[in-house]
This record gives C-alpha cells, sequence and structure tokens, in this order.
C-alpha cells in the first residue's frame, strides 16, 4: 500500500483552522495488486517538524481500518501555533508504512486573541450614496521577518493588500452568513509580501449581503450594518520577536473609486478616483484621508472560513459581437456561467462603458433582464490614462450575453475616434477552487451534454453556499442541497461546503424547530405565503445532509454537533403535523402542467411534504443508532411506523393500487422512500411506468419528485426507461433544453422558451443516475467495517454502447468502464482503491463463460463468487483492478 495524500478537516496542509478537535484523514494511491488492506494507523503529533521533540499527542498503534475523520485526542491546541503530523499504518501483512511529516496551523480561537478592533467610516454614515471606503496603514519592520500571517473580517467583502499587490488570488471574500450569528474570517500566509523597513497594508471594502443598500434592482434590501473590517498582521522576526499590525483608530480611510456597489444590482467603478499608489509606502495623502473610527462589532461570532476560496476559475471570449442598434453591441460568450467581466480600453478621460449582462437576448437581439433582475450592470468611467483593464470586484451576475453601450470594437487597423476603443473583453467564471471528485462519459451525445449542461449550472451556483441561481436571488434554498447532494459529490469535493450548509441552517433555525426554506434567511416571507418559509421537503435538508456528509465523507461530528437541532426539527413538524399529516408546504415545486411551471400541479402538496416528513424520521432513527442514542431510535422508529400507517391510510388506493391523484411523484415517492409495502411494490412500479409511457417517455415532476421517479426506476431495475426518457427532444426534457440552446440546467424544463432563470441546478437529478445509474457506482461509509463498502452494478441499456466514470472516494480513486465489444459480448472493468471491498454486478446471460483478466471466473484470484440474480453475476472484490468480459443480451446498438 502506497500513501498518497494526508488531510486535515478534508484539506492537505490547512492554515487557520480554528476546530478545537481536528479530523485527520489520509487516502491511498491506486494500485493493480489486490486485497490492500489497512490493519491498524497511528499518529502523531508535535511542534517540530522532526516529530521527535515535543510530542503533542500519541495515538498509539489503533487497531482500525479507519481512515476518514479520525479526530485529535490530544491536549488543548493553541491559537496560531503550527502542528505537525505522521502517519504510520501498517497493512494486510503487518509491513509498517511511515509518511513524511505533513502539517497544520491553528487559527485565532480565543476572542482575547485578537487585538485588532472593527474600524469603519468616521462619522457612521451610511455608505448607501457614497464611494465604498479604502483603508491603509503605513508601518515600519526593523528586522528581517521569518513569518507573516495576516488575520482578517472585511464585511461585506473585502480586497486584501501589502505593497501595492492584492494579496491572493481570492474573490468575494468571505462568504456570506447570517451575520448576526456568523461573521467568517480569513487567514493569509504573507511572509514573502512583508520586507525589512517601510510596509503599507491597504484593504477595500465592498457591501456583499451586509449591506445590500438597492438603488437598482433588489430581491431584498437590509444591511446588517454599514462596510466594516476587523485586520491583524502577526510578523515574526527571524531572532524570534513578533510584533502586531491591528487595525484601530490610527488607520486611515478615504472614499475609493467604486461609487456603486450592490450584490444585486452591480458595480460602478470611476477611474478617475483612482488614487495611484495609495497602498504603497511613501503615499502622500490628500485632504480626503481621515482617520478611520472604531465602530460596534457586528453581532456575529468570528470563525474562520474553511471552505475552499472562490476565485475566477474559466474565462471566456465572445464567440460574437453584433450591433442590433446604433451605439449598441452585444458580445455572445457562447456559455451561461456566473461572474463577471473584465475589459481593456482606451479612450478619453470621462468617457462611461456601461455593460448589461443577460441570459437571454430580446427580439431586437438586446439584452433581456426579464426574468434575472433588471437593472443590473457594470459601468466604468475612463480616467484616459492609456490602456485601461478594469473587472468588478464585489458583485457577480449569471448571464451568457454582455450588452456594451459607450465603446466600439477596435483593432490595430482601426483609428482611435472619441468613443471609447474596446480593446478585449473576457467573461470571467467565479466559483470555488474545490477539488473535482468525478469524471463522466459515454457513447451518447445527448448523455455527455446533458452532464455538461447540468455541472456548469452547478458551479454557477455554487459560491459559499448553493444559490439557487446567480442573479434574481441568489439565495440558498435548501431543498436542492439534499436532493442533489448527491449528484454534486460525485463531481466535487464538497465537504467543507455541506458543513457549511448545516452551519447555516443551524444559524437560521427558531427557536420552536422551525428549520426555513433558505439558510442563510435574508428574505422572511410573510404568513400570507407561508409555504414559501416552511416546508418539510426544504427544511429537511437539516437531517439529510447531515446524513450524506456520514454516508459520503465518514464524518460522524457533523451528527453529534447537529442532532439536538436536527430533533428539534423533527419535533416541529410533528407537532404542527394534523396528526402526522403535513398539510401545508411547497410540495412538488414546478412539476409540469397546465398552468405552466410554479405551484404543483400533479401532487397534493401534503403527500410530498408527508413523504419527506416521513424519511426525515427513518433517516433520523439511523442516525440515532448510529450515535448510541437509544432511546431516541426507539421512540423515533415508532413514529416512523405511525407516519408510514398515516400515509397509506390517507394517500393509497388499494383498489387501484395508485398514491394520490397517480402522478408520477405520486407514486414514486413512495416507492423510493420506504412507504409501499412489498406486495404492492410490483404494481405501484408498473403505474408509474405505464405514466411514463402514456406522457411519450416524458416526466411530469418537479423540483422535488423528479428524484424520486428516477429512483423508483433505478433502484427497480428500470434503468431502460430513464434512458428512454433522455432521448427526448420535445418538451419536456433535458434534450427539449440543449435542442434550444441551453448551455446550463434552467430552472423551468421548458426555460429556453417559457423564460425563467437559465441557470438552476435543481431539476439536475438525472446526474446523479449517470454515475449510480450507468456506471452503476453506490459506496456508504460503514462504520463497522471502518471504511467504505462499494456496490458496482452498472446498468446497460439498449442504444448504448460505452460508459465510463471515476470517482475519487476520501480512502482513493475508484473507476468503472464497460463496453460492448459487439451487440452480445460486454467488457467491464473495474478498480477498487486500497482499503474498500465491493460487490459487483456483472451483466451476464450466464456465469458459465464469464471470464476476469483472461481466466474463467472460478479460477480468479481473490474474487468471491457470490451468486447470480435477475441478470447480473454477483462477485465480492477486494482492492485492485478487474476486467471481466460476459455475454449479455442482444440489445440493439441503435435505438428502434
Amino acid at each position: 500500500m502506497q500513501l498518497d495524500e494526508m488531510f486535515v478537516e478534508g484539506k492537505r496542509c490547512p492554515i487557520g483552522i480554528d476546530v478545537t478537535r481536528p479530523a485527520f484523514g489520509w487516502s491511498y494511491k491506486s494500485s493493480l495488486t489486490r486485497s490492500q488492506m489497512q490493519t491498524a494507523y497511528r499518529i502523531t503529533v508535535s511542534t517540530s517538524e522532526e516529530n521527535v521533540q515535543h510530542i503533542v499527542w500519541d495515538s498509539g498503534k489503533i487497531v482500525s481500518r479507519k481512515n476518514v475523520h479520525v479526530l485529535y485526542e490530544g491536549p488543548p491546541l493553541q491559537s496560531r501555533i503550527r502542528y505537525y503530523w505522521k502517519l504510520q499504518f501498517w497493512n494486510q501483512d503487518d509491513q509498517m508504512v511511515e509518511s513524511p511529516a505533513s502539517y497544520w496551523e491553528m487559527g485565532l480561537l480565543h476572542e482575547s486573541d485578537w487585538a485588532a478592533r472593527w474600524i469603519g467610516e468616521p462619522d457612521g454614515e451610511s455608505f448607501e450614496r457614497k464611494a465604498l471606503p479604502l483603508f491603509r496603514y503605513e508601518f515600519k519592520l526593523m528586522k528581517r521577518v521569518k513569518r507573516s500571517r495576516a488575520y482578517i473580517c472585511g464585511l461585506g467583502q473585502y480586497e486584501l493588500r501589502l505593497n501595492g499587490n492584492k494579496v491572493s488570488d481570492h474573490v468575494l471574500t468571505p462568504g456570506w452568513t447570517n451575520f448576526n450569528k456568523t461573521c467568517l474570517y480569513n487567514v493569509y500566509d504573507v511572509t514573502d509580501e512583508m520586507k525589512t523597513g517601510d510596509n503599507v497594508v491597504g484593504l477595500m471594502l465592498g457591501n456583499g449581503f451586509f449591506n445590500v443598500t438597492g438603488g437598482r434592482y433588489t430581491k431584498f434590501k437590509r444591511s446588517f450594518g454599514t462596510p466594516t473590517c476587523l485586520v491583524q498582521l502577526e510578523i515574526t522576526y527571524t531572532d524570534g520577536t513578533t510584533v502586531t499590525i491591528a487595525s484601530n483608530q490610527d488607520w486611515r480611510i478615504a472614499e475609493g473609486p467604486i461609487t456603486f456597489s450592490c450584490i444585486y444590482g452591480g458595480e460602478d467603478y470611476d477611474a478617475r478616483r483612482n488614487q495611484l499608489s495609495w497602498d504603497l509606502p511613501g503615499y502622500t495623502e490628500s485632504d480626503d484621508w481621515r482617520y478611520a473610527a472604531e465602530v460596534v462589532p457586528p453581532l456575529g461570532k468570528l470563525k474562520s472560513e474553511a471552505l475552499s476560496p472562490m476565485k475566477v476559475m474559466q474565462t471566456f471570449k465572445p464567440l460574437s459581437i453584433t450591433q442590433p442598434s446604433p451605439g449598441v453591441l452585444v458580445a455572445d460568450f457562447g456559455q451561461n456561467f456566473a461572474g463577471w467581466i473584465e475589459v481593456s480600453v482606451m479612450g478619453q478621460e470621462g468617457s462611461r462603458i456601461t455593460l448589461s449582462p443577460a441570459e437571454l437576448l430580446k427580439e431586437d437581439g438586446t439584452a433581456n433582464q426579464k426574468w434575472t433582475g433588471s437593472p443590473y450592470r457594470f459601468s466604468y468611467i475612463l480616467n484616459g490614462d492609456g490602456e485601461e483593464i478594469w473587472s468588478p470586484r464585489f458583485s457577480y451576475y449569471g448571464f451568457r450575453y454582455v450588452q456594451i453601450e459607450g465603446a466600439i470594437p477596435v483593432d490595430s487597423s482601426t483609428p482611435l475616434t472619441e468613443i471609447p476603443s474596446l480593446l478585449r473583453l473576457e467573461g470571467q467564471m467565479i466559483y470555488p477552487d474545490t477539488r473535482l471528485s468525478g469524471h463522466f462519459e459515454c457513447s451518447d451525445v445527448m448523455l455527455n451534454r446533458t452532464h455538461e449542461m447540468i455541472n456548469q449550472a452547478i458551479l454557477s451556483n455554487m459560491k459559499s453556499l448553493f444559490t439557487d441561481c446567480p442573479h434574481r436571488e441568489k439565495l440558498g434554498w435548501l431543498e436542492q442541497i439534499h436532493l442533489m447532494g448527491p449528484s454534486v459529490a460525485f463531481n466535487y469535493q464538497v465537504e467543507a461546503l455541506l458543513t457549511k450548509v448545516m452551519e447555516d441552517i443551524s444559524d437560521a433555525q427558531l427557536p420552536n424547530g422551525m428549520v426555513p426554506t433558505t439558510a442563510p434567511e435574508y428574505v422572511v416571507f410573510s404568513d400570507k405565503w407561508r409555504c414559501f418559509r416552511d416546508s418539510v421537503s426544504w427544511g429537511g435538508a437539516y437531517v439529510l445532509t447531515g446524513w450524506n456528509l456520514y454516508r459520503l465523507y465518514g464524518n460522524t461530528r457533523i451528527l453529534t454537533e447537529h442532532y439536538d437541532g436536527m430533533k428539534a426539527y423533527i419535533d416541529y413538524v410533528t407537532e404542527n403535523s394534523d396528526h402526522l399529516i403535513v398539510l401545508q408546504g411547497l410540495g412538488d415545486w414546478y412539476d409540469v402542467g397546465e398552468n405552466g411551471p410554479g405551484f404543483a400541479q400533479n401532487t397534493p402538496v401534503p403527500h410530498t411534504e408527508t413523504a419527506m416528513y416521513y424519511h426525515l424520521v427513518d433517516v433520523f432513527v439511523q442516525i440515532a443508532n448510529l450515535l448510541n442514542n437509544k432511546q431516541d431510535a426507539i421512540n423515533y422508529a415508532i413514529l416512523r411506523d405511525k407516519i408510514k400507517s398515516a400515509f397509506n391510510d390517507a394517500f393509497f388506493n388499494r383498489e387501484t393500487s395508485r398514491y394520490a391523484t397517480g402522478s408520477q411523484a405520486s407514486n414514486a415517492m413512495p416507492l423510493s422512500l420506504g412507504l409501499v409495502d412489498d406486495h404492492f411494490k410490483e404494481t405501484v412500479l408498473s403505474h408509474l411506468i405505464e405514466d411514463i409511457r402514456l406522457h411519450g417517455y416524458h416526466t411530469t415532476a418537479g423540483d422535488v419528485g423528479h428524484r424520486y421517479v428516477l429512483l423508483a426506476l433505478a433502484l427497480n431495475g428500470r434503468s431502460d426507461i430513464i434512458y428512454e426518457m433522455t432521448r427526448q427532444t420535445d418538451h419536456p426534457s433535458y434534450g427539449y433544453q440543449i435542442a434550444h440552446g441551453a448551455t446550463t440546467l434552467t430552472e423551468a424544463w421548458d426555460g429556453p422558451t417559457v423564460g425563467k432563470s437559465q441557470n438552476h441546478f435543481m431539476l439536475g437529478h438525472l446526474e446523479e443516475w449517470l454515475y449510480a445509474g450507468l456506471a452503476g457506482i453506490d459506496y456508504r461509509y460503514d462504520p463497522e467495517f471502518q471504511s467504505f463498502k462499494l456496490t458496482i452494478k452498472p446498468s446497460i441499456p439498449g442504444g448504448l454502447q460505452e460508459v465510463k466514470a471515476q470517482h475519487r472516494l476520501p480512502v482513493g480513486s475508484m473507476g468503472v468502464e464497460w463496453k460492448r465489444n459487439n451487440q452480445t459480448q460486454l467488457t467491464l472493468n473495474v478498480s477498487i482503491p486500497a482499503n474498500c471491498t465491493a460487490d459487483v454486478y456483472v451483466p451476464a446471460l450466464t456465469m458459465d463463460r464469464m471470464t476476469e483478466n483472461g481466466a474463467m471466473i472460478e479460477a480468479a484470484s481473490g474474487i468471491e463468487i457470490i451468486g447470480y440474480e435477475a441478470g447480473y453475476a454477483i462477485l465480492r472484490v477486494t482492492s485492485g483492478h478487474y476486467q471481466f468480459v460476459s455475454e449479455v443480451a442482444d440489445l440493439p446498438l441503435e435505438r428502434n
């Protein structure tokens, strides 16, 4: 076994950790060698890299397979200290491997660690109609610097600068929260930015969600306070002495060049207001600079931000630039995305360029912001000093097109005019610099394009929380977190982001236990629209996201930390139910019906809400058992059974064997969630399939129900029906969106033609099926096994010839590839990471002629034959690479 990577809190060598019992984890390199298994481990922690002296904690040799979320059990950790850790592990042959030293660094754990003071506008006036502030402080370092850290919270958002340079490539920092409960701070290693002699720290502040000023389009207008910051630089000299530079009333403040900034309305920049060298030593301050004031701190508790930083991760060049009317240009980037625009321009001082981003165009070819919040724009006023390059800092939007007014495109042969010249235009897509964890491709072009479309929507809405859309709302609607959670996790490492979702939900939870539909809850819906605030399919994300964190990442701590909150929510739903039937909520939002997308039309809201209520209680029983809360497990198991009885009494027609209205969601949710008695399952499934066929292999389900339609089919061996649904190109279908020009998943099934947002990921449930259905990948952390157990059960629909999927588990990488060599022979390649086992279901007409790596299956090494069932040979394998060849049914390579 070969060690691959070592993690603390899911990161390699992180700094700024403020978790008092950090979680260790490690992964293994892929290997062809089979049956590699960890049998024991030992962790040592010290304050020296050699890990010989200054031992802080020694776990001793622990006989265990566990290699994820191993919690630190030593004495209390100290602020600022860098801790080094080494790992020893033993394999199945009792051979020991020792790692090199890795490290993590603690943040500021106590309020007393902060010498800095919150500072802001000296007169306390609102920045609503004023330019955003600049802060600067000049200081001298007398000796050579060995180490320097910057600890900073700038609200709503900030850009930190040292000696004329931006400290990092992070943007839209810090993440947004309920600032009355939590304020996130960041930690940077700024050792290389410090120099002996004069230094300057500079800071630009933006409003973000901390101060939504209005002035243009806003989803809501609210302020937690005016822009404010807390900055602490800690410098250690080579001789071991230290100095701290902390924000206080001695810092200087002035109005900067950003004259308008709203997270919903856009951003304006006046380059004539640039103060050159303001963040460099020796700058002569004008009369505009004055002393900052210490201000009342925000109410939220400071917490180190554990998320992957947001950055400009992709860039797009215009595919075309049209001129729909005089003086108006429209650029098409060919891809819908979330971010902003960078321009390079040249022109006269005082000239203004206005950029209006949009997802769609009007009939006249100009920008259409009807569905995405209007007006939204970026504007830039030139200073006339040669080529000027600019992009926004504190506001972003979702768009494919940008309308440009006040400039003309030029090339080297175009003569300069009084109108500013547009030298370059670039779309910049922003999302967290999170690790890719999966890859999928197949022989079907439509499926590949659907996969790409869904993932572009995921990335567009992946910020410091999962937004519903990157323009009109930017809110953390919770139903998509659990419904799309497995889809997202197949592609991206999102443990830290899901953990923050749990913390946001905890901050949003009401004293009576209710979890609102959005977290942070910036918009509080009135009682008249209570369904938009109180819906089990949304609030249930508290329980189901925690459960996903455990199953997918082995994170038990999250369940312990939020156990009481999850229990309180279930109790709230119980107390507000009508004899265990939940009467209100949003139900299967955005399903397909005559009235167009919106409120549920096909399935009764109480059916959907009560089915989800049952699901929550069922999961909570498993959580209670896992955490050894035995009495709760017993009590909630009784409640679960009562809900099932109440649900079936209310919604199941025993004469017709249909649920509620007989809609797809009506039958699929009970099938998927365990509400159907065994002797009715086959009939209920047949009704589901019949309805899909009656609708021409189209879904009628919406935001909630569609996932369970796919699950009900996949779990019952009917992926052939799902595949047929993916072939459709008329409404409603993914193919319809692609055929009508969508490049990201749209809010409504017919989004490209009906309007609405063109960038939602809430209906992207097919992504889960691509990995779990076609590739057949299913994995769960098993507490008894102390590692991950996998099931590989691929579906081979007629018309599909090849599938390739890779996924990185916390323990290591796995892969599944299958290909039909001809109409009757299949090759299945499976790679299983070390320290795991897998049950592999090989599609086969018979086991008689099946081979593995060229040998007859009975003679293959490291394989246990479990049996044969419903067209699959069932084999149990350990780590390594396996190649199975089997005979399969004569399925057509092309669809009839």
